[in-house]
């Protein structure tokens, strides 16, 4: 049996390109004692793979050149010679971007098609879902009657972070970019309001959206977005700060005078609370408490989601190109085989 994988050829300057990956197909070894053959059939694609590529440090090891990509997976055992996992048996996996892989069995975790979509054990039920849930409760903390924002609010870290907020009695205000995002904010993830970044009046657009300023600013973005936002913080505001998307493929620094120092004046003199994170600080804790509640919510309709999926593991650079220039719309996801529980997968849905 062949696989193919897509593995690392040069470092990205800027946005990645199609030359900076090489496509390899191989034949697969024969399994060893203890083993078992996956076929990937869900990739996901997350900002932080930008990271990976480079060889900056950071708090992850970079993918060295010749390796393949990293990336959480939705897979199905086709061969076992491991006691614990029998061929046909789904499960959720780090096999990165490639077609098919071997593992030994450790960190596995098997998915039940009858509990919810094996898809979304990547997405509102997987990393970016638990990424919402453990950096708005635990460092967010939003309390009733306080306003929560939160930008790239229509991908899967951001709708989740808006929709927790309400369930806990907080306004939600997303940040998106264009009318069709904004709309669904409001129709379809039930935020209180929607403010679309690239609307010329977006400034004063934020400032009507939040009347009695801002509590918790959920940071997935950074550049004009954060600025505008910082400055409707309320005393004692919280930030916790998940992702930066729009500096990740920069070359140089963005221009302008150094706001550092009016950053640091606003921690001092409004008391905020700023704390960058990690999800995987919080799994030990919290993770089991997250799958029981956020499992409930997407049952019973509380948390709803979205998930972009696009066919082909070869179209992942171009898809992913799409990710850091917020083209999507959702839970971005490569579908790099058939899906044997497709008629409730909810592909590009709800």
């Amino acid at each position: 049996m062949k696989a193919t994988q897509l593995r690392l050829a040069a470092r990205p300057v800027g946005e990645p390109k199609d030359a900076d990956f090489d496509v390899v197909t191989f034949d697969l070894p024969a399994l060893s004692e203890g083993e078992v053959l996956l076929r990937v059939i869900y990739l996901s694609l997350d900002p932080y793979m930008r990271g990976r590529m480079s060889a900056a440090k950071s708090y992850a090891a970079s993918v060295e050149i010749g390796e393949v990509m990293v990336g959480g997976t939705v897979c199905e055992v086709i061969e076992s010679r491991n006691p614990r996992f029998a061929a046909g048996e789904l499960v959720l996996s780090y096999s990165g971007w490639q077609s098919h892989a071997v593992s030994d069995g450790r960190g596995l975790r098997k998915l039940d098609p009858g509990h919810a979509p094996i898809s979304t054990a990547v997405g509102v039920l997987g990393m970016p879902g638990f990424t919402a849930y453990a950096g708005l409760l635990h460092i967010g903390k939003p309390k009733p009657g306080e306003t929560v924002v939160v930008a790239a609010a229509t991908g899967p870290v951001g709708s989740a972070v808006g929709q927790i907020a309400k369930l806990r009695g907080a306004c939600a205000v997303g940040i998106a970019g264009g009318p069709e995002k904004c709309a669904a904010l409001l129709d379809e993830f039930g935020f209180d309001a929607a403010v679309d970044h690239r609307s010329p009046g977006f400034d004063a657009e934020l400032a009507a959206a939040v009347p009695d300023g801002v509590d918790v600013y959920f940071e997935n973005v950074g550049g004009p977005v954060t600025e505008a936002v910082m400055r409707r913080l309320n005393t004692f505001a919280r930030m916790p700060v998940c992702g930066l998307v729009s500096q990740y493929n920069l070359t140089e620094a963005p221009p302008g005078p150094d706001r550092l120092p009016g950053f640091f004046r606003q921690v001092l003199t409004k008391s905020l609370t700023v704390r960058g994170f990690i999800q995987t600080e919080f799994v030990a804790e919290h993770h089991d408490e997250f799958l029981r509640e956020m499992s409930g919510w997407v049952r019973d309709g509380s948390v709803r989601y979205r998930q972009d999926v696009v066919a082909g593991l070869t179209n992942a650079p171009e898809a992913f190109r799409g990710l850091l220039a917020g083209r999507n719309f959702g839970k971005l996801l490569v579908r790099v085989s058939e899906d044997p529980t497709a008629a409730g997968s909810g592909e590009g849905g709800d």
